[in-house]
């Protein structure tokens, strides 16, 4: 699964850098061959020649050494290799990460970046609950980042409490599953919808909701780390769309629907993340309706069911579908997920989740229920299509798929 497998192992000052020089070692056995770049304050607790040793590969040290070797180093360490982790990752390293700072090659190299980033703090237990602290591995989160630990435990200080690094074989067993996550789809095409849609009454005002997008643009960055050909059917947000293979935008519950049917045939899985109005103005006027005195009434009808509609075909894909429930949670997602025949439906409460970063999900499939506690929506995403593909992989191919 590791062979030929390309890690950056970013280094910064703290006694848990001893740790990484194991990592390290394990990796490389695992035959993933890793590059080394130390800060300078690593460099006072292991030396870059016992990285050297351990990996067979140079270390390097500074944004200013120049040679034909180094040239331009923090964009072509960071073009050839598949994930970068920063073990340890002291507070002071995750502020500057956050706050998109590069003021050494190893910050640089990750703001020059165009791979996965995941990182393991490292830190006194008080720096870690800090305030500022949380904030920055917040911020990381939402940008995509992979947090692994700490560990609560005894500390370097002699305090105990979370900040500890986690263990050489834990930090090995996290790449060993990111790069194992990256092959979960590899060759199959993913299709995503996200967003609110918005309904028209007339030329200025429309039906919509409170939907970010946030969750399904997360889903779609999962979808493209685990290989798959994703294309991303979205209505208005405020978002970066995510490197996905296809962006198609859309605005109204029909528009998407035809998006939607455009891509199904080549589709191996459908997730319905998108916030589908219900309804929309049986007439649309083309004018701003002017207030009066007198009460207005708008007629509605129903808007198309997509996740249905898709479902009730003749061949669907997989198809996993999205509830965001105010109240009776768990009945209303499986009357849900029976109506329209899901293998699963995720569901989470509207008004906890809805433009929140974090989310807590519920997921109904035909083993039951399963919970997910609170966590990063790309964290969430993640742990998603993990269970996504555990699930295709037990169902029955479909015609979607490569030969």
């Amino acid at each position: 699964m590791a062979e030929n497998k390309r890690l950056l192992l970013g280094v910064t000052g703290g006694v848990a850098a001893y740790k990484a020089a194991e990592a390290a070692r394990l990796l490389t056995q695992q035959g993933i061959d890793v590059t080394t770049v130390m800060t300078e304050s690593a460099c006072h607790f292991v030396g870059p020649a016992t990285f050297q040793s351990l990996t067979g590969n140079p270390v390097y040290t500074d944004l200013w050494e120049t040679n034909a070797m180094q040239n331009m180093a923090h964009i072509n360490l960071s073009r050839t290799t598949e994930l970068i982790l920063i073990a340890p990752a002291s507070a002071d390293f995750i502020a500057k990460l956050a706050n998109g700072l590069a003021d050494d090659l190893l910050t640089t190299l990750c703001l020059a970046r165009n791979c996965s980033l995941m990182i393991a703090p490292a830190m006194n237990q008080q720096m870690w609950k800090n305030p500022a602290t949380q904030r920055n591995v917040s911020m990381l989160r939402q940008d995509g980042a992979i947090v692994i630990g700490p560990a609560d435990g005894l500390q370097a200080c002699g305090e105990t409490g979370m900040g500890r690094m986690l263990e050489a074989s834990e930090l090995a067993e996290a790449v060993h599953s990111f790069f194992h996550m990256e092959k979960l789809f590899d060759g199959k095409r993913v299709l995503i919808t996200a967003g609110p849609t918005f309904e028209a009454i007339d030329a200025v005002r429309g039906i919509t909701n409170k939907s970010s997008g946030k969750m399904g643009y997360a889903v779609a960055q999962a979808a493209t780390e685990a290989g798959a050909s994703v294309t991303l059917i979205s209505g208005a947000t405020c978002l970066a769309p995510p490197p996905v293979d296809k962006l198609v935008s859309v605005t109204s519950a029909n528009e998407m629907l035809q998006a939607v049917l455009t891509e199904i045939p080549q589709t191996d899985i459908f997730i319905s993340v998108a916030a589908v109005a219900d309804y929309r103005a049986a007439k649309i006027n083309p004018q701003k309706i002017k207030k009066t005195d007198q009460h207005l009434t708008i007629d509605l009808v129903a808007n198309p069911d997509i996740l249905l509609t898709v479902t009730d075909l003749p061949n669907p894909p997989f198809c996993v579908g999205f509830a965001a429930e105010t109240e009776n949670l768990e009945q209303n997602a499986q009357t849900k997920r029976k109506k329209k025949n899901l293998p699963l439906l995720i569901a989470n409460q509207a008004q906890d989740a809805i433009g929140a970063d974090e989310s807590e999900l519920t997921l109904f499939d035909d083993a039951g229920k399963h919970s997910l506690t609170k966590a990063a929506k790309i964290e969430q995403a993640r742990r998603l299509i993990q269970h996504i593909h555990a699930l295709y992989s037990q169902s029955k191919p479909t015609s979607h798929e490569k030969n």
